[in-house]
């Protein structure tokens, strides 16, 4: 194999700029060039690219196979480079991150988006739970970082970074008893079942206000469960306000709740772990997008 990438270049550029002239106009090369390094890859691979029979070079059919091929030995032969500018620059070539499942969808959809453009070469994987599940992953190193609604101590080992709060929204079924309470008291909803988040490993969860209560790992799950009428539940304001939901659900007064009603949305990583430039442009955007934007989601 005697073939070189130049080689591969200039066959693939004439195909796709339809003369050997346009190819080396695009790469700076005097024709004469150009023609040398494809007539030396058909000497090489043993066999003619192109038909030169008229006015323009025409593929062959063997040079139409080839051609997928060297467009394939380019496109990696690029991403290898890529990769290699990535490790010498510390850009990480990886990345976890942990969310928590009720974060606002929409906005984290358009992060991740963006992101894909940014840094096209990186591995993200993108891992989901509840309340202290993500604080833990991070922690044990099994997320680089997370998003997380704030609601307990976090471990010391973690470094938090607060970017906005949200309302918690009490609701309950239209059929639902206290569907016709718009602002029940502790004493009425200690009569119904209450839905309480916890986290999926079950060592946090929040306290309970009525004594009959189950424990749900999901506010998604809870307030499906709201809509059949199971019980009532404290949830972020824009899950209830979601349109997934917002037409089964009804919204009842909170003032007599007396636990805050305001939760913290923030990004954990750990202290002793250094980021580099994607997580610092993951921080910057999460802040800007919660900073600029009102926060209806």
């Amino acid at each position: 194999m005697n073939w070189t990438l130049y080689q591969l270049e200039a066959f693939v550029l004439s195909v796709k700029h339809g003369s050997f002239s346009a190819a080396a106009r695009k790469l700076g090369k005097a024709q004469s060039r150009i023609s040398t390094a494809i007539a030396n890859l058909e000497v090489d691979l043993g066999f003619e690219l192109f038909d030169r029979s008229g006015k323009l070079p025409v593929l062959t059919t063997l040079g139409e196979d080839m051609y997928i091929e060297a467009q394939a030995v380019l496109e990696q032969c690029q991403r290898l480079q890529a990769r290699a500018m990535t490790l010498s620059t510390g850009q990480e070539i990886a990345l976890t991150v942990a969310m928590d499942e009720a974060v606002p969808v929409n906005a984290f959809e358009s992060l991740f988006e963006r992101v894909a453009l940014e840094y096209p070469l990186l591995k993200l994987t993108i891992i989901n739970g509840s309340r202290d599940d993500i604080s833990s992953w991070v922690d044990e190193g099994k997320a680089d970082m997370g998003i997380l609604f704030h609601v307990g101590k976090l471990p010391t080992s973690l470094e938090f970074m607060s970017v906005a709060q949200f309302k918690q929204s009490l609701i309950v079924s239209s059929t639902h008893p206290l569907a016709n309470c718009p602002s029940p008291k502790i004493a009425d909803l200690n009569q119904y079942r209450q839905l309480v988040i916890r986290d999926r490993v079950g060592d946090t969860q929040e306290k309970a206000l009525s004594a009959n209560h189950w424990y749900i790992d999901s506010y998604f799950y809870m307030t499906a469960l709201v809509i059949r009428g199971v019980g009532w539940a404290l949830v972020p304001e824009h899950v209830a306000n979601s349109g997934w939901y917002s037409d089964d659900v009804v919204e009842l007064s909170t003032e007599y709740i007396p636990n805050p009603l305001l939760v913290e949305i923030g990004v954990v990583n750990r202290r002793d772990k250094a980021y580099g430039p994607v997580m610092e442009w993951i921080f910057i955007e999460i802040e800007s997008m919660f900073n600029n934007k009102p926060q209806h989601y």
